[in-house]
């Protein structure tokens, strides 16, 4: 089964680049559903939830709590069905 990386999304035209890791809502070894939340991000300016991209198991939380990220930098990786 393929193992996809999850980026952190483009945030819009006038955000920051980047946003922190606020809480992981899954753990590694968890089944997920496409469209289940996966982690709250933190910017300056809001609080939003990056969704999963695909339905499979979260196989590696590249991104800790706390951690700033850049968009486009990898937040977890999955294993999704091919």
């Amino acid at each position: 089964m393929p193992v996809i990386d999850v980026p952190l999304p483009e945030l819009g035209e006038e955000a920051p680049g980047e946003a922190r890791v606020a809480f992981w809502y899954v753990d590694v070894g968890e089944e997920l559903k496409r469209g289940d939340d996966l982690v709250q991000m933190l910017t300056d300016k809001a609080t939003f939830d990056v969704p999963s991209p695909a339905a499979g198991k979260v196989v590696e939380l590249v991104a800790d709590e706390d951690q700033a990220v850049k968009v486009g930098e990898v937040l977890c990786r999955l294993q999704v069905e091919g």
